[in-house]
């Protein structure tokens, strides 16, 4: 009698796929080590939950040619000593990816705008192109008219995401564009994830756990917002996130 016949032992053990996940990057301006541990002991005390094994992206364009003095092993250390887990770098020179490949952590491509192998004009209508207009095209927008909830994330990339239902403790919305929101906001919201500068939040409640926009993030607290629990717009001025009331 023949054995029986196992599909199983001829599935492929598992699958690679693309995905999308949300990485905070820290922008070096200065590579000594003292400033930069005082610096990130400062952030992370502002919300000491949140950093907790947040993966982070070294970015050295900031650095110029400053990062042959970057000790790459120390930052690494640094990060984790406050929770944080470094998964890569980019910007950097060869001598820095080498140190990067030698620490067992990736390499990214370079950001956009990145004026390390580019001319300083190009570099400039890149980053111009990035900001945008505010207006990101219609093809990218995303209507959701489910709440999200803890653990769901939603993107809308190359445009808007609306939203009918509430966004959860936990939940995460992004978008390129604008990000509106017809109910409570309890969760995190980013606007504007891939640079642009013009872009807002909108909501109806705001109780969030963080919102950002282009980068700039900020975390709330119900005892220090004078805004939780009504109805906002966040957006940027002079790089700094404003929250203001909406006009009923």
């Amino acid at each position: 009698m023949s054995p029986p016949n196992d599909r199983s032992a001829d599935a492929a053990p598992f699958d690679l796929k693309g995905s999308l996940f949300t990485l905070t990057v820290l922008h070096l301006r200065r590579t000594d080590p003292a400033a930069i541990e005082r610096h990130l002991a400062e952030k992370v005390a502002q919300a000491p939950g949140f950093f907790v094994n947040v993966p982070v992206v070294v970015d050295c364009e900031g650095l110029a040619d400053a990062d042959a003095a970057l000790d790459l092993a120390g930052l690494i250390a640094c990060l984790r000593r406050h929770g944080l887990v470094p998964v890569g770098v980019r910007n950097g020179s060869e001598a820095l990816v080498a140190a990067a490949q030698a620490a067992g952590i990736g390499v990214l491509p370079e950001g956009r705008g990145s004026g390390r192998r580019a001319e300083p004009e190009r570099a400039a209508a890149a980053a111009e192109s990035e900001r945008g207009s505010g207006a990101p095209s219609s093809r990218g927008n995303r209507l959701s008219t489910h709440p999200v909830r803890s653990g769901q994330q939603l993107y809308a990339p190359d445009g808007d995401l609306v939203l009918l239902g509430t966004v959860s403790p936990g939940a995460e919305v992004l978008a390129d564009g604008n990000i509106h929101i017809y109910g409570p906001l309890r969760g995190r919201a980013l606007a504007g994830a891939k640079g642009n500068a013009e872009a807002r939040i909108f909501c109806l409640s705001l109780e969030a756990e963080l919102v950002s926009i282009a980068g700039r993030y900020r975390v709330l607290e119900q005892t220090s917002s004078e805004f939780w629990g009504k109805p906002v717009q966040i957006h940027l001025a002079d790089d700094h996130l404003i929250i203001e009331l909406l006009a009923r």
